[in-house]
C-alpha cells in the first residue's frame, strides 16, 4: 500500500511519528510537509528531535491568509498526487493544511483518510472547526480520538467509516517522554524548579488579534505570583509589542521550543495555561493541571474529569483558578492507551488493500 502522507503545523509533526513508523514495516510512505510551520523553531526542529523522516515534498506555503494557504496547498499538491500515485492520502486534525490536501485528494478521486476525526467545538467562528468539519464531510475513512468523536460523525450521518483507535499524540508522548527526560535540560537552562512554575502558551487569532482579550490575559498572568515560563510564538510576540503591554518580573518570555524542552515543562509544571489543543491533551496526558484560555474545546472530556478548566480571556477566571486548582482523581483512558498508531494501519490494510 502506497500512502501519502501531509504535515504542516507541530501537532501533525507529533502526531506523523508514530503512525510513519507503523507504516514504514510493510507499506510505502511518502511524506509531504505543506510548509504551514516554516520557522526552525516550530518546524525543522521536530524532525531533528524525533524519529520523522525527512519529507519527501516541502510545498513551502509560508504564512498568509487562510484563503492563500489553502489555495497554495491545492496547487502545488496536486502535481505531486498526480505523480506519485498513492493509494491513500491521510490528513490530520484540524489545520489549513489538513483542509487544503484532502481537497484536492477528494478532488482526484483519491481515497481520504482523516486522523482525529469528529472532534468538534461547535463554535464556527474558528476556522479549525470549519476545516474538520469539511474534511469529515468528504473523507473516506476516519480515525477518532474519542467515543464522544465517534458519536458525533454517527450523528452527522457517518455510520460505517469511523473507526476508535485513540489519540497517536499519546502514542508520541509516551515513546519520546523517556528520551525527553534523558536529553532535555530545560529546566536547568530556565533556572525553574519542577511543580514551582507555571507554563504559559498563547497562538489562537481569536486570541492574539484582539487587543482586548489579549490585554486581559497579560493581566491575568501579571497577577499571579509564581515564575511563568512562557515561550512565545512569533505572531504573539508582535501582538503584545503591537499592545505595548509591560509584563511582571515573574513572567519569562522564551523562543518557540522544541517537543523535547516543551514535554519536559509540561509534566513537570504545577499548572499550564494554554490555548493550544494538543497542549490540553498532553497536560491531560501528563496529569497537569490545565486552564483553557478558550470560552469552549473540542477535547471536553479533559474538562469533565476535572483536570480542564475553560477560563476563556476572564482576568479573574484565570486568577481564581490559577490559585485553587482542585485536585482531580486520575481520569481512566478516554482518549486512547498509546496503541493508535498500530490500530490505523492494521485498519487500513483491512480496508485499503486491495
Amino acid at each position: 500500500m502506497k500512502v501519502l502522507s501531509i504535515v504542516g503545523a507541530r501537532p501533525e509533526f507529533i502526531q506523523a511519528m508514530p503512525v510513519s513508523q507503523a507504516l514504514q514495516t510493510c507499506h510505502d510512505e511518502v511524506l509531504v510537509h505543506t510548509g504551514q510551520h516554516y520557522d526552525h523553531r516550530m518546524s525543522q526542529i521536530f524532525f531533528d528531535e524525533l524519529p520523522i523522516p525527512v519529507p519527501h515534498y516541502n510545498l513551502a506555503i509560508g504564512s498568509g491568509s487562510h484563503a492563500q494557504q489553502t489555495a497554495e496547498i491545492l496547487m502545488r499538491l496536486e502535481p505531486i498526487l498526480l505523480a506519485e500515485k498513492p493509494d491513500v492520502v491521510i490528513v490530520r486534525g484540524d489545520t489549513n493544511s489538513t483542509l487544503g490536501a484532502a481537497l484536492v485528494a477528494s478532488k482526484l478521486q483519491i481515497r481520504l483518510v482523516h486522523i482525529e476525526a469528529g472532534e468538534r467545538s461547535h463554535n464556527r467562528a474558528m476556522p479549525e472547526e470549519i476545516n474538520r468539519l469539511l474534511v469529515d464531510a468528504i473523507a473516506d475513512c476516519h480515525f477518532c480520538v474519542s467515543q464522544k468523536a465517534v458519536d458525533q460523525l454517527a450523528a452527522e450521518g457517518k455510520t460505517q467509516t469511523m473507526h476508535w483507535v485513540g489519540d497517536p499524540m499519546l502514542d508520541a508522548l509516551r515513546q519520546i517522554l523517556p528520551l525527553a527526560t534523558l536529553r532535555s535540560d530545560v529546566l536547568a537552562r530556565l533556572q525553574v524548579t519542577a511543580n514551582r512554575y507555571g507554563l504559559v502558551t498563547l497562538h489562537r487569532p481569536a486570541n492574539v488579534d484582539h487587543p482586548q482579550r489579549l490585554r486581559q490575559i497579560l493581566q491575568a498572568l501579571n497577577q499571579v505570583e509564581e515564575p511563568i515560563i512562557f515561550p512565545i510564538h512569533p505572531r504573539t510576540r508582535q501582538a503584545m509589542n503591537d499592545l505595548g503591554f509591560r509584563l511582571a518580573d515573574h513572567i519569562h518570555l522564551v523562543e518557540p521550543l522544541g517537543y523535547l524542552d516543551i514535554l519536559m515543562l509540561a509534566a513537570n509544571a504545577r499548572i499550564i495555561a494554554t490555548d493550544s489543543g494538543g497542549l490540553q491533551r498532553e497536560a491531560f496526558y501528563l496529569l497537569t493541571p490545565c486552564l483553557t484560555l478558550r470560552e469552549e474545546t473540542e477535547w471536553s472530556e479533559t474538562v469533565t474529569t476535572g483536570w480542564n478548566y475553560l477560563v476563556g480571556a476572564d482576568t479573574g477566571q484565570i486568577v481564581e483558578r490559577w490559585r485553587t486548582f482542585p485536585a482531580a482523581p486520575t481520569p481512566p483512558p478516554l482518549l486512547g492507551d498509546g496503541t493508535a498508531a498500530q490500530r490505523i494501519v492494521a485498519i487500513l490494510e483491512e480496508i485499503f488493500e486491495d
